[in-house]
């Protein structure tokens, strides 16, 4: 999976204006860590177009490695992140990875919440139920479990539900290539919500055919977040890697 997302952030980038000075850094105050935390389904080279535009930025980059067996794995995982960086931090979530969020992002050295086509439960909230009570979905009714309860997007329905706006070649790979939820991180609800006390910023996602981009403004409007939009699929975070890096630029400033 991690050749193939590099393609695609090489096709996707190709030309950009992004690679700046080998010597840049952030902006005066700003956090120089930033932990990006991956969805389902996909693993953390997702966020490798992000990260990859924020090094070369000058920031500290952390790609967590769900292991997407529970939620209490993935915040472990991420809380393990946190405890190595030195100062302050950007939390960022993409889908799933938003539950792991609000869940991890009770840390002193978090300084900012991005979520990005996220889940942002509130406390007693799982995956689940945000699933059920929100609109319904071409990729969240193509979420299926196999005979040992891990869950996976119908690879007939990834391609066009998950990353339409990904060359095709490439959405094919990925979705041949899940890897799978246990349903147990699915029915978790988290104990805790760590947007009430953070400065939140959230990027929707208006062609995304997993998470509702209704549900999204839903979702940003309760944690009252900073909104930015993009004309992205659910995999917005690699076609429009440049517009999410802005936000989480913008999430490091945020005092």
């Amino acid at each position: 999976m991690r050749n193939i997302l590099f393609s695609a952030a090489t096709v996707l980038l190709a030309g950009s204006t992004l690679v700046g000075s080998a010597h840049a850094e952030p902006p005066k105050g700003a956090a120089h860590n930033i932990v990006l935390v991956h969805g389902a389904f996909v693993d953390q080279t997702s966020w490798q177009p992000v990260a990859d535009i924020l090094t070369k930025r000058g920031y500290n980059v952390t790609l967590v490695e769900n292991p997407l067996t529970s939620l209490a794995a993935d915040v472990d995982a991420t809380k393990q992140a946190l405890a190595k960086q030195d100062g302050r931090t950007v939390l960022v979530g993409h889908s799933w990875g938003g539950v792991v969020i609000t869940q991890a992002g009770n840390n002193p050295k978090v300084s900012a919440l991005v979520y990005v086509s996220a889940f942002a439960p509130e406390v007693g909230e799982s995956l689940a139920s945000l699933a059920k009570a929100g609109p319904p979905t071409e990729g969240g009714s193509a979420i299926h479990p196999d005979a040992k309860g891990n869950l996976y997007i119908d690879p007939k329905v990834f391609p066009s539900a998950v990353a339409a706006d990904l060359p095709a070649e490439i959405a094919t790979h990925l979705a041949n290539s899940q890897l799978p939820l246990n349903h147990v991180a699915f029915e978790a609800p988290v104990d805790v919500a760590a947007w009430h006390d953070k400065p939140t910023f959230y990027v929707i996602s208006t062609k995304d055919k997993v998470l509702a981009p209704e549900a999204q403004k839903s979702f940003a409007t309760r944690i009252k977040a900073q909104t930015t939009e993009v004309a992205g699929s659910h995999a917005s975070l690699v076609v429009h890697a440049k517009q999410v890096a802005e936000v989480i630029e913008k999430a490091a400033l945020a005092k």
